[in-house]
């Protein structure tokens, strides 16, 4: 099961925000559809490929979906095990991105951040597999609507390198206690959008 609670550790010098895994059960289906649609299509054109030859267009058939079914697993491991978590000092704001395979860590320093934004629904991005004109094999349409089910909402900043995107499939509410969690830590060093004002006013919290 997923852990889809937020959990806050308060520590001496820092404040700790565990989101977890948010995918919900849906969506975890959909990315074993989108996982078993793929090496199905790869097993197609193995099977195509076979009895090899010496022939180029059969290694190269054979080379492609032995790379789409490793492409495919890591891809669905690294989503159904993907986990965050914010960690914030007095210096800096820290982004801690896990999946099975892989840490992500990114540090960006309270004077280099801009205002806090909350944007909702978060910008769809192409399926790497999708045909450059037409999607031939659905992976686009496939994967629009993962991203609509999963992308619930989504917080960033904005930085001298452009906007740092963070915390997705949090709804507002959650969003909301979040904020509240940061600014009684940090204070005025986080900015926040104007949209938080109306956000926070409607659950009787004060911005300040």
């Amino acid at each position: 099961m997923p852990q889809r609670s937020i959990t806050y550790y308060w520590g001496d010098h820092s404040l700790l925000i565990t989101l977890g895994n948010r995918t919900n059960k849906r969506v975890r289906i959909l990315y074993l559809v989108e996982f078993l649609f793929t090496t199905a299509m790869a097993t197609i054109f193995l099977m195509q490929s076979l009895p090899l030859q010496h022939n180029f267009i059969h290694w190269a058939a054979c080379i492609g979906s032995s790379l789409i079914y490793v492409l495919a697993a890591n891809r669905f491991l690294a989503r159904l095990f993907f986990t965050e978590q914010l960690l914030l000092d007095q210096q800096c704001f820290t982004i801690v991105r896990k999946s099975l395979f892989s840490q992500n860590i990114k540090r960006y320093d309270w004077r280099q951040i801009g205002a806090l934004h909350y944007e909702g629904k978060g910008r769809k991005t192409d399926h790497p597999l999708k045909g450059l004109s037409f999607d031939y094999l659905g992976f686009e349409t496939q994967e629009h609507l993962i991203q609509s089910l999963h992308h619930d909402g989504n917080l960033y900043f904005d930085t001298n390198e452009g906007r740092v995107y963070f915390a997705p499939n949090v709804y507002s509410w959650d969003a909301e206690e979040m904020v509240q969690m940061m600014k009684l830590y940090i204070g005025t060093s986080l900015q926040l959008g104007p949209e938080w004002k109306e956000m926070l006013q409607e659950q009787g919290f004060d911005e300040n």
